[in-house]
């Protein structure tokens, strides 16, 4: 076993490796950025190393820089983690050339899996299953019009190198084909730098159903599978283990074709091969195909961990170092069911726009495994992805384990950002979810109860007032008057609107709530308060805000008049960043006549792009930033004329 390794990532993932790394008596190395040098991966280190700049492409995609710090702190291997360098063979083959060794699988078995069209070609050749389609190499727009006939309407049309739902576009009928093939063709070609496609036959009812696997580089086992079809935009955001309805016979069925997946390639370490699931009349032996292998550790490994028993970071460990397979397939089992949530630091009801923020205050269900590279204090950075935590559920069914997802995110809170705590929560108790009727477009169909805005409680607005009134605490004196009992207002706001609150201070553990009229009454019973007989809600204050831990968090502003004068005199005509990041490209120009929804710029944070439109027709007075610059939330970018009278 080594003594020492390096863990070339970040965040979540990093604090994962080294937790299962420190307990087996393994050293760890942690890389960091300027934007990291606080970071909770660095602090759980046994050393770190700055490697550079914030950008990921001056830090934590420099491989040799990573290399060199690697071979500075006397580690013996690499641990990838996800992202980032983690499925790059160029990589792999540095990382051995300099005498280190890469816990993960060989530059060629990354290499033969990292195209779609090549993988899917070297499944078919190993006897795996793939989706009827087109997958060679003329691209003229006739041919691929006439091989999206062949297979048959509706097709969809995928990059070969893509990822994360860049350059795929669905095709209903043959009168679109062309357009969309365009569309796919130059998202792809900026993505990737690769412009080209295949085509897939579309599942009209498709359910994202992967097989986790491990091999020693000779044989490989299978340990079981992950329904991930919980998606949005191509991006999963509840993952469960097992599959709700699978059969036996199918699973042995998807489990000897992962496996074959996996030793045509000589696969070394933990792996996922993804299959498409036709879920429309329950799911059959004949009903998948193969979709792609992600060679690397995944993001929802924890959930296959749960219900299994076993650490898949000390299986890399073992086997990196030299040893073979721990388990037989026949060693392997399967106990009760486990869930997975992910939590984002994004704006919700502003399409998930991603967030940043401090978090003040950070806590998790007691009974939960909750996977984080965050803590109370530390920021959401504008350069990386804004995962807050993973949140694990396991219960001996899938009905008690969906029922402790659901207590788990209702006791989560988070103080000093936005997050998609409610939507998860929405979804946890989702009754189609909930029976098991699930499928990639579940969320789509839904989406608009799925975020509904959450209306704040008399109770929730009372304990804002409260802490915005500074009477969290009361002082022994709280409420003296010669004359009279104190009240006063609170200027309390609610997504942009003024909330009329008074408080009414009657001594050290009475005070009534005046909201709208409707009086609430707390007094304070030396744990805490109690609203109208009912234990409060903890909360906190974090600036001009007071975020109240119910209903998945409530974020109050608390108003101040002149504050509020000043916006109302504002400038409207003005386009500004709505969150710190890259001005990827400028569009406007001064003079230009532009009109509702024209896309004047485009901002790049958080690993995406973010397209700023005119909010109205109008003519462009000025443009303040300029392509390349690097911009705080709230700069202003592109400012409009004045409207006539």
């Amino acid at each position: 076993m080594f003594d020492t390794i390096l863990i070339a990532n970040r965040g979540e993932i990093a604090c994962r490796v080294m937790e299962t790394a420190q307990a087996m008596g393994v050293r760890c190395v942690a890389v960091y950025s300027d934007a990291d040098a606080g970071a909770k991966h660095v602090a759980m280190a046994d050393a770190s190393v700055h490697i550079g700049g914030a950008a990921p492409a001056e830090s934590y995609l420099r491989g040799e820089r990573i290399i060199e710090a690697a071979l500075q702190t006397g580690a013996q291997a690499i641990h990838p983690g996800y992202g980032f360098l983690s499925e790059n063979p160029d990589f792999v083959e540095a990382v051995e050339a300099a005498g280190l060794t890469f816990i993960g699988p060989s530059a060629r078995a990354i290499r033969a899996m990292g195209l779609k069209d090549a993988a899917k070609a070297l499944m078919e050749e190993a006897g795996v299953p793939v989706v009827p389609g087109y997958h060679g190499s003329d691209q003229d727009p006739g041919h691929l019009e006439v091989e999206a006939d062949r297979i048959g309407y509706p097709v969809l049309i995928k990059a070969v190198a893509g990822g994360g739902g860049k350059g795929m576009r669905k095709v209903d009928a043959p009168d679109a084909f062309i357009n969309a093939l365009e569309s796919a063709k130059a998202e792809a070609r900026t993505a990737f730098g690769n412009d080209a496609v295949l085509i897939e036959k579309f599942v009209e009812k498709p359910r994202h159903i992967e097989v986790q696997v491990f091999g020693d580089g000779e044989r490989a086992v299978h340990l079981f599978e992950r329904d991930c079809s919980l998606q949005r935009r191509h991006q999963k955001v509840i993952e469960e283990a097992p599959a709700p309805g699978m059969t036996d016979e199918m699973r042995a069925a998807m489990g000897q074709a992962a496996v074959r997946a996996a030793e045509a390639i000589g696969y070394k370490g933990a792996g996922t091969v993804e299959f498409i699931v036709d879920g429309s009349d329950g799911l059959r032996p004949d009903g998948f195909w193969f979709m792609e292998m992600n060679t690397r550790l995944q993001v929802e490994h924890p959930v296959t961990e749960a219900i299994t028993g076993i650490d898949l970071v000390d299986w890399q460990l073992r086997v990196a170092a030299g040893e073979s397979l721990p388990a037989r397939q026949e060693d392997l089992t399967i106990t009760g069911h486990a869930f997975e949530a992910r939590l984002y630091a994004e704006d919700v009801p502003k399409g998930f726009l991603p967030a940043t923020g401090t978090l003040a205050h950070l806590a998790f269900a007691p009974d939960a495994r909750s996977d984080s590279g965050v803590r109370s204090g530390d920021t959401i950075s504008p350069w990386y992805d804004p995962m807050i935590a993973k949140i694990i559920t396991h219960g001996p069914t899938r009905a008690v384990a969906l029922t402790r997802m659901a207590q788990a995110l209702r006791q989560t809170q988070v103080g000093g950002t936005v997050t998609n705590l409610a939507f998860l929560g929405a979804l946890a108790e989702h009754e189609g979810f909930a029976a098991g009727d699930v499928d990639t477009g579940l969320i789509d169909r839904d989406l608009e109860a799925l975020v509904a805005d959450i209306a704040p409680r008399d109770a929730d607005i009372a304990m804002a007032a409260l802490v915005a009134g500074d009477l969290e605490t009361p002082a022994p004196d709280t409420g003296f008057a010669v004359w009279h009992p104190l009240r006063r207002t609170v200027p309390l706001g609610w997504q942009g609107e003024a909330l009329q609150v008074e408080l009414e201070v009657l001594g050290p553990q009475r005070v009534d709530i005046y909201t709208d009229g409707r009086m609430v009454q707390a007094e304070h019973t030396g744990a805490g308060w109690r609203l109208d007989g009912q234990i409060a809600p903890s909360a906190q204050r974090v600036g001009a805000q007071v975020f109240v831990f119910a209903q998945y968090g409530l974020a109050f502003d608390i108003v101040d008049p002149l504050d509020r004068a000043a916006s109302a005199a504002g400038d409207g005509n003005v386009i500004e960043a709505p969150m710190p990041g890259l001005v990827k490209a400028i569009y406007a120009r001064p003079g230009q006549s532009v009109q509702q929804g024209d896309r004047l710029a485009v901002l790049e944070a958080m690993k995406m792009e973010h397209s700023l439109l005119a909010a109205r027709d109008g003519v462009v007075a000025e443009v303040l930033a300029e392509s390349g610059a690097q911009v705080e939330a709230g700069a202003p970018l592109v400012r409009l004329e004045e409207e006539e009278a």
